[in-house]
């Protein structure tokens, strides 16, 4: 009997031992390291949607007047609050995107003069930065179009009420699309492709790469003829910078929002999407007034040419993000900070390129498997399945933004659990017998 029982309080070790640690919280262990390419690398195609001038209280707050955008995204994807732009005004942050150029006081001032950077063949300093200061930044300047290019890999930028493709104003003269006009509200400073000699040198090419919006909905017909980089900008109405809008639409977030629920779904129904598609929509930087808007993050440090990036502060403010993907469980919220610096060196992980500029900060991350949580390799999360859809116990209210992590418990330790409670039985039956 003795035998019998010790045999059956090993079991019992062993199952009290596998439970615990079955349901144990996960480790540090489980967590991504810091700049490591997790679930990058199943993405293949990547879009951005830049909207203009909000800070992420006001867009995502139970009383955003952008109820798509702040609740109906977050639920489909993931919220990325701690995002941040990296400058003020407008164009710096634009220009960061694609090239990690720090602001300057050209770019700082929205370049109402379509100035040439000075001088033209200038220094590059440590951080990969150009010093000297003006807009159109010389061929020697790289751009993330030109290392999808030299990858042999696609991209476009989408400009809504651009027309004529590659439009912008004419070298050293006034830019005469600061200010929206009936039937024409582009502007040249939310397009940061205008901003390249590298790109605007070779018309051709300019003008197959960067076109009006109105071409992506033929462009996302198919895989093949789908960009592996797609940059989209609304007009000075939809992507909320005006409000009243010169045709008299009410624009702020509440055209933003109407804007997004068009093109979003375009997208999102595309096969490119569907297959290994990102989305990420976010704004350009937070509403400008005082240092509380001017806010940074990830370590960002001032370029050569302009002491603060945010005028007022060290960077752009903090105005959140939302990012949409097979890759991602729906309802995810990432508790990373991340700004367009981040953005970039993400896109160039994903498409194994080399970090241009500020994007190769060494205190800079990449999106991991805390925004892509359905990627293959993902930890697995509470009431998260596999294939990245939610369990109905696991969906928790949009405004919440609340995450949680934990195992699931395997057959083998349920077996165990029957052993503890049949040792608990057989030390009874011993005691009732003495």
């Amino acid at each position: 009997m003795s035998r019998i029982v010790t045999a059956t309080a090993a079991l019992a070790f062993f199952a009290l031992t596998s439970l615990t640690a079955a349901v144990a919280p996960a480790t540090a262990a489980a967590a991504p390291a810091p700049n490591a390419l997790t679930g990058l690398s199943a993405v293949k195609h990547v879009w951005v949607v830049v909207l203009e001038n909000e800070n992420a209280d006001n867009t995502f707050g139970d009383n955003s007047p952008a109820p798509y955008l702040s609740k109906t995204l977050p639920s489909m994807g993931a919220f990325i609050p701690q995002y941040f732009g990296v400058g003020h005004e407008s164009l710096d942050n634009y220009i960061a995107m694609i090239s990690g150029q720090a602001p300057n006081p050209s770019t700082q001032s929205d370049c109402q003069d379509y100035l040439d950077f000075a001088p033209s063949s200038p220094v590059i300093d440590g951080n990969d930065q150009a010093v000297g200061a003006g807009c159109v930044f010389p061929s020697s300047v790289g751009t993330l179009p030109g290392q999808l290019d030299a990858a042999g890999l696609t991209w476009r930028g989408y400009m809504e009420d651009m027309g004529t493709p590659c439009r912008h104003p004419a070298l050293n003269t006034q830019d005469q699309t600061q200010k929206a006009k009936v039937g024409d509200q582009y502007a040249a400073r939310h397009d940061p492709f205008m901003y390249f000699h590298s790109i605007i040198d070779d018309d051709p090419s300019c003008q197959a790469h960067v076109v009006d919006l109105g071409g992506l909905t033929a462009d996302l017909g198919t895989v093949a003829t789908t960009p592996n980089f797609s940059f989209i900008t609304p007009n000075l109405c939809h992507d909320g910078h005006d409000s009243p809008c010169v045709d008299k639409q009410p624009g702020g977030l509440l055209s933003a929002d109407e804007f997004l629920k068009q093109w979003v779904p375009a997208i999102t129904d595309s096969p490119a999407f569907k297959h290994d598609g990102l989305l990420l929509v976010t704004f350009d930087e937070g509403e400008t007034g005082g240092p509380s808007s001017a806010t940074a993050c990830c370590g960002e440090v001032a370029g050569p040419n302009s002491p603060l990036p945010g005028i007022d502060g060290p960077g752009g403010g903090r105005v959140g993000a939302v990012a949409l993907s097979p890759f991602i469980a729906p309802g995810t919220t990432s508790g990373a900070a991340y700004n367009h610096y981040a953005l970039l060196r993400s896109v160039e992980d994903i498409f194994g390129l080399d970090h241009l500029g500020m994007a190769g900060g060494a205190s800079l991350q990449s999106f991991g498997f805390d925004v892509l949580t359905a990627a293959p390799g993902a930890p697995s999360s509470s009431g998260v399945e596999a294939s990245g859809a939610i369990k109905p116990e696991a969906v928790s209210s949009p405004s919440a933004r609340l995450a949680t992590t934990g195992r699931s418990v395997p057959m083998s330790v349920w077996l165990a659990a029957v052993a503890l409670l049949a040792a608990l039985v057989a030390f009874r039956i011993r005691r009732s017998t003495r």
